[in-house]
C-alpha cells in the first residue's frame, strides 16, 4: 500500500447562523438577524490521487540519508525500498548522492559514520570477529554501499563487509588473493585492490590485482602489474586504476603504473615518485583525487603537493594542518570528498592535549597555497590516531 493513502474530503454543509460565525462568514443578503436564506447545499466530495510508486521513490530518494532510520517506521513499503537497496539505486539515477566517512580510531572498538560536514554522527553495528582481527591492523576501501575490511583472523585473513541498506556486517567474500598491505581505489559501485603480501612467512610480494562487484560479492582477477609492490597505494583517475609506490624485494619503489580499462592493461610510470623522500618505515604514500587531479601529502614536511600529469612533476601547495610528520604518515587520513580533499589526524595547532583535527580544502593546482577549512577540529573525543578512513558515496 502506497505511503500516500487516497484521501477523501467532505465540503461542510452550512445553513445556521452559527456555523457562518465561526466560519467567518455572513448570510447571503448581508443580514445577521438569526434567520439564513442560504440554501443547503449537496456534499461536495473531492479526491487526492494516490502517488505512484514511481514518483514514491523519487520523493524518498532525495530525504537525507541521515534521516533513513525513520522511514523504517513509516510503512513495510519504505522499509523494502531500504533493505533491498532500491532506494539507493535510485539515487545514483538521478544523480543525487551524499558522501559519507566512515572511520575508525585508536581505542574505538566500533566503527562511526559522519556525515560531510561532521556533524551529526552514528555508531555501527559491532563487528564480531576474533580477537586477532580486532587487534591487528586492518585495511578499509568502499564500493556503492558496502564498506570492505580486510585483515587477519585467527585462521588467515578475512574479508568483512558492512552493507548500509541492511545495516549490518557480514563476512566475505575474501579475495582471490588474500593479501595485506595492498594498494585501493573506488570507482562508483566497484573497488579496485592490488599488489600487497600473503600471510605465508615466505610469502612473495604480489603483482596480482583484483577488481570487486557489490551487486555479485565477488571479485574478479585483473591481469598483473608491471611491478610487484607492497605498502603502495591507489586512486581512480583519468578512468584508470593508479597503483603509486611502494617497496618490493628489490627496494622502494619510484614508479607508478595504472590500469587501463578499455585495454585491459597496465602501463609504468617511471620516475612518479623521483622528489618525494621515502623514509624507512614510512607510511604507504598518502593520496587522495579531487576533480580528476591528483594530491599528496608528504609525511616527511606536511606540505600538500599536486601531480602535474604533463610534466610527471609535482607541485607543492603549503602546509596542511595536521602532523603527518608525527608518525611518519601513519595515523593520518587523505580523501577525497566530492569536489574537496579531506584530511584527518593530530592537529598541528599549538593547543592543550593531543587533539583531533579534521580540515577540508577545495584545492586548485593553479594557486600557490590552499586554504583550508576545519570541521569540528578540537572538539571530538576521538583519538587523533586514524587506523582506517573509508569515503561512500550513496
Amino acid at each position: 500500500m502506497s505511503m500516500f493513502k487516497r484521501k477523501r474530503v467532505r465540503i461542510l454543509e452550512t445553513s445556521s447562523r452559527s456555523d457562518y460565525n465561526r466560519l467567518g462568514l455572513s448570510s447571503r443578503d448581508g443580514s445577521d438577524d438569526g434567520s439564513s436564506c442560504v440554501e443547503p447545499q449537496d456534499a461536495d466530495y473531492s479526491y487526492i490521487p494516490s502517488l505512484s510508486y514511481e514518483l514514491e521513490g523519487l520523493i524518498l530518494a532525495r530525504f537525507p540519508r541521515s534521516e533513513y532510520w525513520k522511514l523504517c517506521f513509516l510503512n513495510k513499503r519504505c522499509l523494502a525500498l531500504l533493505k533491498s537497496g532500491d532506494i539507493f539505486k535510485i539515487r545514483s539515477e538521478i544523480s543525487f548522492k551524499e558522501p559519507s566517512v566512515f572511520m575508525l580510531a585508536s581505542g574505538e572498538s566500533t566503527w562511526w559514520e559522519f556525515d560531510r560536514e561532521f556533524s551529526t554522527r552514528r555508531k555501527l553495528p559491532i563487528l564480531r570477529s576474533d580477537i586477532c582481527f580486532e587487534a591487528g591492523d586492518k585495511e578499509s576501501l568502499c564500493a556503492g554501499t558496502h564498506l570492505l575490511v580486510s585483515g587477519k583472523e585467527l585462521d588467515g585473513l578475512v574479508v568483512w563487509r558492512y552493507e548500509l541498506a541492511m545495516n549490518r556486517w557480514y563476512k566475505g567474500p575474501c579475495m582471490i588473493n588474500p593479501r595485506c598491505l595492498f594498494a585501493s581505489a573506488t570507482c562508483g559501485t566497484f573497488a579496485f585492490v592490488a599488489g600487497g603480501i600473503g600471510m605465508a612467512a615466505n610469502s612473495e610480494v604480489y603483482d596480482t590485482a583484483e577488481k570487486y562487484n557489490p551487486d555479485s560479492r565477488s571479485w574478479d582477477l585483473l591481469p598483473r602489474m608491471k611491478r610487484r609492490r607492497k605498502m603502495c597505494s591507489g586512486c581512480y583517475m583519468d578512468k584508470r586504476f593508479y597503483v603509486i609506490g611502494g617497496r618490493n624485494e628489490d627496494g622502494e619503489l619510484t614508479c607508478g603504473e595504472y590500469f587501463d580499462e578499455a585495454r585491459n592493461k597496465w602501463e609504468l610510470i617511471p620516475d612518479m615518485l623521483k622528489d618525494d623522500p621515502v623514509l624507512n618505515s614510512q607510511s604507504p604514500p598518502l593520496v587522495g583525487v579531487v576533480n580528476n587531479e591528483l594530491y599528496t601529502l608528504e609525511a616527511s614536511s606536511n606540505q600538500l603537493k599536486v601531480y602535474l600529469k604533463r610534466s610527471n612533476t609535482w607541485k607543492p601547495l603549503g602546509p596542511v594542518p595536521v602532523r603527518a610528520d608525527f608518525n611518519k604518515g601513519w595515523g593520518v587520513a587523505v580523501k577525497s570528498l566530492g569536489n574537496e580533499l579531506l584530511v584527518i589526524g593530530a592537529s598541528s595547532a599549538p593547543c592543550p592535549g593531543n587533539r583531533i583535527a579534521i580540515y577540508t580544502c577545495c584545492p586548485d593546482p593553479d594557486v600557490q597555497e590552499v586554504q583550508w577549512r576545519p570541521l569540528t577540529s578540537g572538539r571530538s573525543r576521538l583519538s587523533p590516531f586514524i587506523h582506517n578512513c573509508s569515503v561512500m558515496v550513496a
